[in-house]
């Protein structure tokens, strides 16, 4: 899915980017540590699951013609001048193939390819490309060891908040769960600009608690929410 829609699908605009930036920086005022956003379509392709599939439901179909095979070769037959014995394999391979195909185009399909791929295999999907996310934006190299990254996978409908170590040791992972919970939620209702400043601003509020702002005070990361591509 292009950037520019799944961004339409949430009703965020310029104005919306905005507003989350700002709420990152008022945040980390207050804060030694640094709060990282970043928003994908999805964390996997998921080709093989909805390849598979596709394959099943293109057995499927083959097995309900297999029976009707001498019907259908008579049929055949008859549409042509000449009768050949390659008429009956070749229409039972190309409704398969068609099937295959038109069943893969379909299983793409949000909503579907939601359901056909196994909750365990999105999980671990999202989980893994959130820790790729984290190492990659930088949010693991902060001086303090202070930064998190708020992850949002769409299609899986799922949200990750990712601490590094100096964190980890003393905020409670059922805290950062909990925040994600909320946000998960506020985007399935609509309210994903306003879900995702209250996400900032509780994470935010526990960051300074037990990680409060220093005389010197470097933004090491930048602000705001980023949309990956891929």
């Amino acid at each position: 899915m292009k950037t520019d829609t799944l961004i339409k699908k949430l009703k965020l605009t310029d104005s919306s980017f905005a507003r989350i930036k700002e709420a990152v920086a008022q945040a980390e005022q207050h804060t030694s540590g640094e709060i990282a956003l970043a928003l994908t379509y999805e964390s996997d392709t998921y080709a093989f699951y909805e390849l598979f599939a596709a394959l099943t439901v293109g057995s499927l179909v083959f097995a309900v013609l297999l029976p009707f095979a001498q019907p259908l070769e008579q049929l055949l037959d008859s549409l042509f001048w000449q009768p050949s014995p390659v008429y009956l394999p070749l229409f039972l391979w190309m409704s398969c193939f068609g099937v295959i195909i038109a069943c893969y185009c379909i299983f793409n399909i949000e909503p579907i390819d939601r359901r056909i791929v196994p909750r365990s295999a999105q999980y671990r999907a999202v989980w893994n490309r959130s820790l790729r996310c984290f190492t990659e934006s930088g949010v693991y190299h902060t001086e303090r060891h202070s930064g998190i990254l708020i992850f949002v996978s769409y299609l899986e409908r799922q949200v990750r908040i990712v601490a590094d170590n100096g964190i980890s040791k003393k905020i409670s992972t059922d805290l950062w769960n909990l925040i994600a919970g909320e946000l998960a939620a506020g985007i399935s209702e609509g309210r994903a600009e306003d879900s995702f400043i209250q996400a900032v601003r509780r994470c935010g509020e526990l960051l300074a608690e037990h990680f409060p702002a220093h005389k010197e005070n470097p933004n090491e990361l930048a602000d705001g929410l980023v949309v990956l591509e891929d």
